[in-house]
């Protein structure tokens, strides 16, 4: 079995000190072999901020990471840094790759930078990126759990939420579930969710699943759930695959299963 916890807007900066204690804990006893952040990692994009967040993710003792940029991960409040080295802190902190991919016997999760210098908060994706995005995914094995990473979402639950979906998201997800893609996993709007994105681009040519994440370790939590993160448990064998939504249990400063969801795979290709 593979097993990935995902990791977003934990808005280092903002952080909560139990709750990064319990998420650990959670790390400890679920040992997964896959961490996957998708974006928002600081508050202010400052480079404290993202060698605290780095120092912290690498603690977690889990051999194998993947991370994109969130809006918030580009400076703010430095007019100039936004314009002319918008990603350096990433890039000091994370490596030279803003879309990284991560290639496993029974995983292809493949990274894509939605944000934009110029927008403060909406993402966007481009022609360019929905095409070498679904190259990749061509080359795919019949075994391999096919995820896509972005910031900004592709499905939402909330009619609140529709005005954070990603720019450009209808062409991107046809493009991607037609070549060959399971989840896209995203996160943004701290609010936990699982939807069959046929549900929202009806006439997909296969089944593809939208895996939303809350804000895991950050006091910015909405007032529906507190902080969540994801554990997705997936068997090559028989394809199929669990979404779990831990949230954090304040009475007891731990993290607790909330939610499973068992997603039926196209294993056709």
């Amino acid at each position: 079995m593979t097993l990935l916890l995902q990791v977003s807007d934990p808005h280092f900066g903002t952080e909560r000190p139990p709750v990064m204690q319990a998420l650990q804990a959670l790390a400890e006893a679920e040992r997964p072999q896959v961490l996957i952040v998708s974006g928002d990692i600081t508050q202010r994009g400052s480079p404290g901020q993202f060698d605290a967040a780095r120092r912290y993710l690498d603690g977690l003792g889990i051999p194998a990471m993947l991370a994109v940029p969130g809006n918030h991960d580009i400076p703010l409040l430095q007019p100039l840094a936004r314009w002319l080295r918008p990603y350096a802190a990433f890039h000091r902190a994370f490596g030279p790759e803003l879309e990284p991919v991560l290639e496993m016997p029974e995983l292809l999760a493949i990274g894509v930078n939605t944000t934009r210098p110029r927008r403060h908060k909406d993402g966007e994706v481009s022609a360019a990126q929905v095409a070498r995005v679904a190259q990749r995914l061509r080359r795919a094995t019949p075994r391999q759990l096919r995820i896509v990473v972005t910031h900004q979402p592709v499905h939402v639950v909330r009619p609140r939420d529709e005005h954070n979906l990603l720019h450009g998201a209808g062409p991107a997800v046809r493009a991607w579930a037609e070549a060959g893609a399971d989840l896209v996993l995203g996160g943004h709007i701290h609010f936990p969710s699982v939807g069959l994105l046929s549900d929202r681009y009806p006439g997909l040519p296969r089944r593809a699943w939208g895996v939303q994440a809350g804000t895991a370790v950050s006091h910015r939590i909405r007032s529906e759930v507190d902080n969540s993160v994801n554990l997705l448990r997936y068997e090559a064998a028989d394809g199929r695959c669990l979404v779990e939504r831990w949230d954090y249990l304040p009475e007891s400063r731990r993290f607790g299963l909330a939610r499973r969801s068992e997603l039926a795979l196209d294993r056709g290709t």
